[in-house]
């Protein structure tokens, strides 16, 4: 089954053209063997009534002789074999061959009282004409039959040649067709094929789109329309959603807030009610509570950021300092690496590329960037590793790196880790949304991601260690 819109359209119009050709040079075929047959009958007529002219009584009996006349009108390159019969109305042979085939039954029509016919003769297939003519004498009337009969290689050959320029005109029509359609597909079908691709080349996060119908055929339009009402019901929906997602992040925030505040005033205990019956236990589930409450505050926390990296608004962009940027976020992630004993450091450019640090990005959004990118690496990196954080100048793009020699991310799970809630190892506090904040806060600004072992810290083998580059492109 065809798939193809323009292998479908142009079976529709050649298939029909082909069997038109085809009867076309069926039809030109018949009229070439007419054609042919009506020369040959005319010249086998023709001998035959020259043979008829030279009967002659002699000696009270009917004489045949064949001139040579008779037999000039079958003169061709093709060789072919004439064949000649003379008898009387008891089929006593006069002249020629014997036993010359009759046609069954003698049927002789027309003012030259004659019957063409087709036979086999000696093995080979021959054209013949049968006629008659009375002879009349004193001694009575008699009923001579003349026979002449030739082999049918000329015919043939003149078909051919009446009916093969018929039928190569036939074919470059044709083949001329296949060209003009393919071509008049390939043009016409062009607009969509050029809208599929702008379709396809789209990113996916991308639903701001709208299809201009103005340069695409009128019965192409009611398909543009409906894709452009999609888009904009989705594009509604999506909206909805995260507007959802921000306003419930933030109604969360407040009472958050109140809860943690009360959980640091309840764990403010004096040594007295510390030694209170069951106290030990209180203070305990409550440790619990005010886990559960800094992980809820963190994951609305990045909801937000979340929500914030989707809109279109977040990709304004203004002037950044990228190293003074990645310089604040060690600052700020060193007690937590220090309470893991990490070796938390810093491989930036030279003092005489420091100028070159300035990044177009979107600048609430790129501390949120270097803390996810920190705090993963911090979290999954085992007590005593380390964390080194890397910025790179080049003419063309400025890179950030986060490497650490902890258990890294398998090859087959690069893709899924970006995935919104996706965790890979469940004995961490994390949301499971750090990268996905990393994915959508680099795409809002232009950058490429991707994801690779350690380079600069070799792991050991069983922790293969994780560097994440971040590259920035400049504007050209």
């Amino acid at each position: 089954m065809l798939h193809s819109l323009r292998a479908r359209l142009a079976l529709w119009l050649l298939l029909p053209l082909a069997i038109l050709v085809a009867l076309c040079g069926w039809f030109a075929h018949q009229h070439a063997e007419e054609a042919a047959n009506y020369v040959q009958d005319h010249d086998l007529l023709s001998s035959a009534k020259i043979l008829a002219d030279r009967l002659i009584w002699e000696d009270g009996d009917v004489q045949a002789s064949v001139p040579p006349s008779a037999l000039s009108l079958f003169m061709s390159a093709a060789h072919d074999r004439i064949y000649l019969s003379v008898t009387d109305g008891e089929g006593q042979l006069l002249a020629g061959q014997p036993g010359f085939p009759l046609p069954q039954p003698l049927q002789l029509a027309g003012g030259d009282r004659a019957q063409w016919y087709d036979a086999v003769w000696q093995g080979q297939p021959i054209r013949a004409v049968a006629t008659r003519r009375s002879m009349y004498d004193v001694a009575g009337a008699r009923e001579i039959t003349i026979m002449v009969g030739k082999t049918t290689h000329s015919r043939d050959a003149m078909v051919q040649t009446l009916w093969r320029p018929t039928m190569e005109y036939l074919l470059w029509a044709l083949a001329v067709a296949v060209l003009v359609s393919a071509t008049a597909l390939t043009l016409e079908l062009r607009p969509l094929l050029s809208m599929a691709r702008q379709l396809a080349q789209r990113p996916a996060q991308d639903l701001d789109f709208h299809l201009d119908s103005r340069q695409l055929h009128q019965e192409l339009r009611p398909l543009t329309e409906t894709v452009n009402q999609f888009a904009r019901t989705i594009r509604a929906q999506v909206a909805r959603q995260r507007q959802f997602v921000s306003d419930a992040a933030h109604q969360l925030r407040t009472p958050l807030a109140i809860q943690a505040h009360t959980l640091e005033q309840a764990l403010g205990q004096t040594l007295a009610e510390l030694a209170q019956p069951g106290a030990v236990q209180r203070r305990a589930a409550l440790l619990r509570l005010q886990r559960s409450n800094q992980q809820l505050i963190n994951l609305t926390h990045q909801l937000l950021v979340l929500a914030q990296a989707e809109q279109p608004a977040a990709q304004a962009t203004v002037n950044a300092d990228l190293q003074a940027l990645c310089l604040q976020a060690l600052e700020d992630f060193a007690p937590a690496a220090e309470r893991k004993s990490i070796d938390l450091g810093w491989h930036g450019p030279d003092a005489a590329e420091t100028a070159s640090c300035i990044l177009q990005a979107a600048t609430p959004l790129l501390p949120e960037l270097l803390a996810n990118l920190l705090d993963n690496a911090i979290r999954y990196t085992p007590p005593h590793g380390r964390v080194t954080l890397g910025l790179e100048t080049t003419a063309a793009a400025l890179t950030l790196w986060v490497e650490d020699n902890g258990p890294g991310i398998p090859a087959q799970s690069h893709t899924r880790v970006f995935e919104r809630f996706y965790r890979l190892a469940n004995d961490t506090q994390g949301t499971g949304l750090g990268l996905a904040i990393v994915q959508e806060v680099a795409r809002s600004c232009g950058a490429a991601l991707t994801l690779g072992p350690a380079q600069h810290m070799p792991g050991t083998q069983e922790r293969p260690g994780l560097r994440v580059n971040v590259q920035f492109p400049r504007p050209s």
